[in-house]
């Protein structure tokens, strides 16, 4: 009777959480951590301290590599390579989306993407649903694919706390070669996705108004003949470093320093704190170098939308990590058996727990020490990595919300039962066949 009661708090607590934000997640769910405690008598958790201060970290240098002008540069470089192909949008506005997230560790970057992507494909006839939904969807599926990115880093960090050092090269091998074959995929599914312009009713009845159809075809900024100044390009280059720093330290263990541990065996010093130090240096490197005043890095938008996340986790983890350690007993029974059974459960669990609390970050929060402890392999949790984003379910997500209001043709939208909208099939397509391909890579790679 405990079990189910705690339970229906926690999920009363990450349904009302999500309403109000990361941040209001948060504080919720430390209404649910005081009943557990004051009211069930659980014996409180513990928030996840290091994988909170490698967030921190990677935020940190994000916000330095936007300030600096670094994502700028990025940004620019991708409109370039979307207006010299924009017969292929449909394609490529996806894997270019996915890739800039993969770069910058943040989904956010493709508020930017979406009147390029948008103006392309009007002005190529092409129905901007098919591009700009795809490249929404892109855009989250390559957050578990980047080395600077919340997920990822949380990943490891639960990982290596239960004991299981995988380093973050075989993560990212895995992760990479997943996420981009969805993403392929729904670029693929979605190219003759609803109908051509000159055949749809809607649209052509919205352009028969010659004030409508000013409005449908206008003009969006652009990035490509901006003159960018030499700082910005140096912020873009000390950020790539640092990645290659972690990525060449996390295959390459034996560069790392070796210290004792209790049992009075050399080992090398954790990948979690690897990923402080160098994140923190390359911020300073792009302080010194690229004329960045330390007091904007705080007003960008990367550095704000990862505290909120930094925050979620912090919340989210603590109250779940207290009712999964109360009942720990039954759920390795239940849970432990039941995956083992059948390794898709957990693909079903991450992806619906994702979609409750709206971030990926928080999702693996939640799911992945709970398998860890339940005795799940860390083989199945790579292989069902891309299942940690199910919240284009419901079209309720900031970029998904972004995407339906930069497409002024009125393509990209949500249907009248809620689940037809313009983001379930690219979604469900990228999820299922990043899952079938993360399957086959962490099997191969472990």
């Amino acid at each position: 009777m405990s079990l189910v009661v705690g339970f229906l708090v926690l999920l009363a607590c990450l349904v009302i959480g999500v309403r109000h934000g990361g941040i209001g997640l948060a504080v919720i769910s430390a209404i649910g951590l005081v009943i557990y405690v004051f009211g069930f008598h659980y014996k409180p958790g513990a928030p996840p301290v290091g994988v909170m201060l490698t967030i921190l970290a990677v935020i940190t240098c994000g916000g330095f590599l936007q300030a600096g002008g670094g994502l700028t540069v990025m940004l620019q470089y991708a409109e370039r390579f979307l207006r010299a192909n924009p017969r292929y949008i449909t394609v490529l506005a996806p894997i270019t989306t996915w890739f800039l997230t993969v770069l910058c560790g943040t989904g956010h970057v493709v508020y930017t993407m979406f009147p390029i992507i948008y103006d392309i494909a009007i002005k190529q006839n092409i129905r901007p649903e098919r591009p700009m939904a795809a490249a929404s969807v892109a855009s989250q599926m390559g957050i578990v694919a980047s080395p600077a990115s919340v997920a990822v880093v949380s990943l490891v960090g639960f990982l290596a706390a239960g004991g299981c050092e995988v380093s973050v090269a075989k993560v990212l091998t895995i992760s990479i070669v997943a996420t981009l074959s969805g993403v392929i995929a729904c670029g693929l599914i979605s190219l003759n996705r609803g109908k051509d312009l000159d055949k749809d009713e809607e649209f052509q009845a919205l352009i028969s108004d010659p004030e409508q159809k000013a409005y449908v075809y206008g003009n969006n900024e652009s990035l490509q003949d901006v003159v960018l100044p030499a700082s910005n390009f140096r912020c873009m280059y000390i950020f790539f470093v640092a990645i290659a720093f972690i990525a060449v330290f996390g295959s390459f263990p034996e560069l790392l320093p070796h210290f004792k541990n209790a049992k009075g065996a050399m080992k090398p010093i954790s990948m979690t704190n690897v990923i402080q130090m160098v994140m923190m240096v390359a911020s300073a490197v792009m302080l010194f170098l690229c004329n960045i005043k330390a007091k904007e890095v705080g007003k960008t938008q990367v550095f704000s939308s990862g505290v909120v996340a930094l925050v979620s986790v912090y919340g989210v983890a603590w109250m779940a990590d207290t009712f999964f350690g109360a009942h720990m007993g039954m759920l390795k029974s239940f849970l432990g058996t039941t995956v083992k059974a059948y390794p898709w459960a957990y693909a079903l669990i991450a992806f619906f727990t994702s979609k409750l609390v709206n971030s990926q970050g928080a999702a693996i929060a939640i799911v992945v020490p709970l398998a860890l402890t339940v005795g799940v392999e860390p083989v199945i949790i790579l292989s069902f990595i891309s299942a940690a984003y199910g919240y284009f379910f419901l079209p309720t997500y900031p970029s998904d919300l972004a995407c339906i209001g930069f497409d002024r043709s009125g393509t990209t939208k949500i249907g009248k039962f809620l689940l037809n909208h313009s983001f379930m099939l690219p979604g469900a397509t990228g999820v299922i066949v990043g899952c079938c391909v993360g399957y086959v890579m962490a099997h191969a790679v472990l």
